[in-house]
């Protein structure tokens, strides 16, 4: 089944899991331009792209901004609540949510959504939680690898990519 909404975390699913500091104090974040893609991809089938992290994090903001993601929260410490409330906004049950998360604040949600996945960089204990594990680790495009897999599985990817190939 398709998901009616693709959610994700950030820190070690779209980066690396690094914390970068200038000497000035400012935070940093690098982001994988890939993983744009995984927002395209949704929306092109309409389906809404939310962003639920733990981090407080203005990089965060700007980058859902220019992706035009539908729905960013930062600085989230339980992340399961705010899902719920999303869900409830779309009239949706978390049955039909698609999530990717990296670590021990993703596991409330790993457990409760239709369709789970984590970065194979994740620890072990969250690869036995995740419905599955992808090949490729935090920071290396992998929000669009669990995208196009799902899209892949579902048999939807090719009239996705058929809007690039016109």
């Amino acid at each position: 089944m398709l998901p009616k909404l693709i959610a994700t975390d950030i820190d070690g699913v779209w980066t690396d899991g690094g914390m970068y500091y200038s000497e000035g104090g400012e935070e940093g974040k690098r982001f994988n331009t890939y993983d744009s893609a995984g927002v395209v991809f949704s929306h092109l089938l309409g389906i809404p792209v939310a962003i639920i992290t733990g981090e407080p994090s203005l990089a965060v903001k700007r980058r859902a901004e220019k992706l035009k993601v539908d729905y960013c929260h930062t600085g989230v410490k339980d992340k399961l609540p705010v899902l719920k409330g999303i869900c409830a906004e779309l009239g949706i049950t978390l049955a039909e949510v698609a999530y990717i998360g990296d670590d021990i604040n993703d596991i409330a949600i790993l457990r409760s959504v239709g369709c789970s996945a984590c970065p194979s960089s994740a620890p072990d204990y969250i690869k036995e939680i995740s419905g599955k594990v992808m090949v490729k680790r935090g920071g290396e495009g992998v929000f669009r690898e669990f995208v196009e897999g799902i899209f892949a599985s579902e048999g939807v990817l090719e009239r996705v990519l058929k809007h690039f190939f016109q």
